[in-house]
């Protein structure tokens, strides 16, 4: 079976923005563009096709990343001319800091996104840490400033919020004609030609010459973005200083190179509701953005070597691809996403997963359509597709040719930062319970669940209120499961401000052969790692725990080497303040002894768990709280209500910014502080006012406040 469309035609991209900038709505204007609906879902009529889980369709909300399948002609391109025409692979990813994962590990399987800004609020929190995921990710970028027909919508101070927050190299390839009610349609500086969308929902595009009173702006801006462009080429620099016209083509060619390494990003702009520009942004996507063969070859190591290997966007290369998602799906099962780097995989052959050493049956391919499948008998290098019934496949496992082994790069995710203690209703649901927390946590790698030891409770963690809230409806709905569910509580950690040294022997005779650990540990807290420092062989380091392992001559033998690690980890699940779990900490085993006879795994285990909880007594150890940082949008009548209310909760306020006709106050306040709080700014601004919180940091919890969290842990 031959590949159905060359890959130099494929496009594999995101649709990213802060929540409200209007992303559902564009993905929609793209299906209906391309014409994959033939009628347009509205976000406030609950009716789009990418947003179809019932939670999403009530809240106007986008939860879950959607992908879609589906092809588009470009404008200039003759109607006849179908060899033209691009497949896209489009993923629709939510805007809420709730649900930021989805946003993340998308990005890693992408080769390119478009990043929605509303033109009222132009750059929002949010935007700025899906700006980073991508960055983090290498993805290049087109930027759609949308929403020009709003009330306060302005393209120049969105543009400008761009530069400032985000990348200097923002490019404006557009201008708008008219704001607000008065939006009619786009200049595009490359061509120097008006754009107006007419007809049915905005399909017919007419070119015209660029209104007079818009030609000085259209000439100047188209004088910058020419200058910015030819940087990246030095021959079209030279041609330019000597005063000759650059060809458009030429123009295009150097600007799809320089965003592909992410040197330019262009920026358009349009009114996805009132049907103004997405067109455009879609013959831009074709233009600029990156097929799979663009891309570098993916990197991975050769799990039986250690190696460093590569697969190229080839399907003559040994089968590599990436699971970046699970979806519950009610009626076939588990939905394993997955993108394919190099070679091809057919239904009904074995699929190894090189990340668990497993093998499975791939019994079904689908192709995506949002909520809707498509079967396919087999998948080419460069697409994503969803596999069927895979039992044993998690987020980030590499699937690959089993004679060629690569493991890819996992997808790292953030931790959570608050718990809810949750019970079954009846018998029935404490059966059913287990199973469906485990499937929603197998899907969402930000949503965990774990039991006290002491209470027998199940506690589950996410990544915010309204996280757990929409995973404990799911519940409800997909899988018939009723629970009582108790107050939000904030997921403290523990960690220690000194260094301190301990020594511990754990020798037990019960007759017969006994038990001998002896070691020596040395704690202090864990430092930054410097840019290109290399990490010794002894050193084996994590994200929020060091071990070195600087015991000379065989004191201690070195199959017990990993015993100690383990009995160190084991302890800091358990912290000495508070019972919470521990991080940040470098613990360096310096000495210790062995016996020929009785030592033991287990023995050298508990001598280490006891070693270092008695060091850790002795280090200064505090708890951490997680810190947020908090903006609040309203009017500025409001600001000293709003600030108030801040400082009453430990906030610091770190400055304010005119977005519109409202005021933007930003701060930093603890999480423990923060439940409920959107009622409350709601009731002080008359229904004006909403903030948007996002976690930042962890901060050492001041001795007043660490007392009360003692005695409620007692």
């Amino acid at each position: 079976m031959q590949r159905d469309y060359p890959l130099e035609r494929v496009r594999n991209f995101g649709i990213i923005a802060h929540i409200d900038a209007g992303k559902t709505t564009t993905s929609e204007r793209i299906l209906f563009y391309t014409g994959m609906t033939h009628k347009i879902g509205e976000v406030h009529e609950g009716d789009t096709v990418t947003d179809w889980m019932e939670q999403e369709r009530e809240r106007g909300i986008t939860i879950t990343a959607a992908a879609i399948t589906c092809f588009w002609k470009p404008t200039y391109t003759p109607k006849t001319d179908d060899s033209s025409k691009i497949r896209f692979n489009i993923i629709d990813t939510p805007g809420h800091i709730d649900f930021t994962v989805e946003v993340k590990r998308s990005l890693r399987v992408l080769d390119g996104a478009v990043v929605v800004f509303d033109g009222v609020a132009g750059v929002e929190p949010q935007s700025e840490t899906n700006w980073r995921y991508a960055d983090e990710s290498n993805v290049p970028r087109l930027c759609f400033i949308n929403k020009m027909d709003r009330m306060g919508a302005s393209f120049e101070n969105s543009f400008a919020s761009i530069l400032e927050r985000l990348n200097k190299n923002a490019v404006r390839f557009q201008i708008p004609i008219g704001l607000e009610g008065e939006h009619k349609g786009v200049v595009d500086l490359l061509r120097m030609k008006a754009y107006y969308f007419e007809g049915e929902m905005g399909n017919k595009i007419i070119e015209r010459e660029i209104p007079a009173e818009l030609m000085d702006d259209a000439k100047k801006y188209r004088g910058l973005m020419v200058e910015k462009i030819v940087e990246h080429d030095d021959v079209a620099m030279h041609a330019y200083l000597e005063g000759k016209e650059i060809p458009m083509e030429e123009l295009k060619k150097i600007t799809r190179k320089a965003v592909i390494a992410n040197r330019i990003f262009p920026v358009f702009t349009g009114s996805a509701l009132k049907n103004i520009g997405v067109q455009l942004v879609l013959d831009a996507v074709v233009d600029y953005l990156p097929s799979p063969l663009d891309i570098p070859p993916v990197k991975g190591i050769n799990p039986n070597t250690g190696e460093e290997v590569t697969r190229s966007p080839s399907d003559e290369e040994p089968f590599s691809a990436l699971a970046f998602k699970l979806q519950n799906d009610p009626f076939v099962g588990q939905l394993t996403f997955f993108r394919v780097y190099s070679g091809t995989i057919e239904a009904g052959t074995y699929l190894y997963n090189s990340t668990t050493g497993k093998k499975e049956r791939l019994g079904r391919i689908v192709r995506l359509q949002a909520n809707e499948r498509e079967e396919v008998k087999k998948v080419f290098a460069g697409e994503i597709a969803a596999a069927v019934g895979l039992k044993d496949a998690l987020t980030s496992n590499t699937f690959c040719d089993e004679n060629n082994p690569i493991i890819l790069e996992v997808i790292k995710f953030m931790e959570p930062v608050v718990s809810l203690r949750i019970e079954p209703k009846t018998k029935a649901d404490q059966e059913k319970m287990g199973m469906a927390l485990k499937k929603l946590g197998n899907e969402d790698p930000t949503f965990r669940i774990s039991s006290n030891q002491e209470t027998g409770e199940t506690i589950i963690s996410g990544m915010g209120e309204l996280h757990l809230e929409i995973m404990v409806d799911r519940m409800k709905r997909e899988f018939s499961v009723s629970a009582n569910v108790g107050e939000p509580q904030v997921a403290y950690r523990e960690t220690i401000l000194g260094t301190a040294e301990a020594e511990h022997k754990y020798i037990k005779q019960t007759g017969g052969k006994g038990q001998y650990g002896h070691v020596k540990l040395n704690i202090k807290p864990m430092q930054p790692v410097v840019e290109g420092e290399k990490v010794r062989k002894n050193v084996k380091r994590y994200d929020d725990f060091e071990f070195i392992d600087s015991v000379k001559g065989g004191v201690i033998p070195q199959e017990f080497i990993p015993a100690v690690e383990k009995g160190v980890r084991e302890a800091m699940d358990r912290g000495i303040v508070a019972g919470y779990k521990m991080v940040n900490i470098s613990c360096e085993l310096t000495y210790g002894s062995y016996h020929d006879v009785d030592s033991s795994e287990i023995a050298y285990k508990i001598a280490a768990s006891q070693a270092f909880q008695d060091a850790v007594k002795r280090a200064k150890p505090v708890i951490l709280e997680p810190i947020m940082k908090l903006e609040v949008v309203a009017p500025e009548k409001y600001m000293g209500d709003i600030t108030g209310s801040i400082a009453s909760k430990r906030g610091q306020v770190e400055g304010t910014e005119q977005r519109g006709q409202a005021l933007v106050i930003k701060a930093t306040v603890p999480l423990s502080e923060m439940f409920g709080y959107t009622t409350e700014v709601r009731s002080m601004t008359s229904g004006q006012g909403s903030p948007l919180l996002e976690f930042d940091h962890y901060e050492v919890v001041p001795p007043n406040v660490e007392k009360e969290i003692i005695e409620k842990r007692k």
